[in-house]
């Protein structure tokens, strides 16, 4: 299971030239009281390393501006025919949706695994009890493949939509991504999105049984669903 990473590089100090013991006293001096704005000129730029591999997700500390309902988003420029009728589209608004409810809901209703060796399998959510005590899906040995959601949106604008997918072996973690989906607002038809590429490992070792947690929070850190799910890795023949 393999993903990118992105690198960016802090910029490193300035060179001092070299001069007689009354000069070099002097660059020290200024060295010294510019010590404070170098060190924190290199706290931001590690801090811009560390957002490099976020996948979209918002960093630590990060708050959201307040909630509206649809209703106060539509009738907050009423007066505006043009401008209202362009955020009814844009917002998808539904007529059960303009209640004044303020919490969006977000109702997932299958996942489904994309791959090379079988195509697509599809399952329902929430899952069957007698399911998940089996397998969710069986892949072969580096097999690349993508999750895929189907889910629809309700009452109000879901914001900052992320999710998070760790898996274990054994009891230990071996893997785990998060990625962005983006902002959603409510509309008739279901939205369907496939999450990035991964490929399995290979090796003995690789083979075998994964239990794995997927999980889905917005902006507000609302959690919309969560789903534990095992699947198995198997040789390639």
């Amino acid at each position: 299971m393999e993903s990118g990473k992105t690198t960016v590089e802090a910029a490193g100090p300035s060179t001092i030239t070299e001069g007689g013991f009354d000069e070099k006293q002097e660059k020290q001096k200024e060295l010294n009281e510019e010590q404070p704005l170098t060190e924190a000129s290199a706290t931001v730029d590690n801090e811009e390393d560390d957002d490099g591999d976020d996948n979209g997700v918002p960093a630590p500390g990060f708050v959201p501006g307040p909630l509206l309902s649809l209703k106060e988003q539509i009738e907050k420029d009423k007066e505006d025919d043009s401008l209202r009728r362009w955020k009814e589209k844009l917002l998808g608004c539904l007529e059960e949706d303009l209640n004044g409810q303020l919490e969006p809901e977000v109702k997932f209703h299958s996942i489904g695994i994309l791959s090379d060796d079988f195509g697509e399998i599809s399952t329902p959510l929430p899952v069957n009890e007698s399911q998940k005590s089996r397998a969710l899906f069986t892949l072969k040995e580096g097999s690349r493949y993508q999750l895929k959601l189907t889910f629809s949106v309700l009452h109000n604008i879901v914001s900052g939509l992320i999710y998070s997918n760790t898996v274990w072996k054994g009891g230990l973690q071996v893997d785990q991504s998060k990625g962005m989906l983006g902002t959603f607002a409510p509309q008739r038809e279901p939205y369907v999105h496939t999450l990035e590429e991964e490929t399995t490992p290979s090796g003995l070792l690789a083979r075998g049984v994964y239990s794995a947690k997927l999980k889905f929070e917005d902006d507000d850190k609302r959690c919309h669903m969560e789903l534990k799910y095992s699947f198995e890795i198997k040789k390639r023949s």
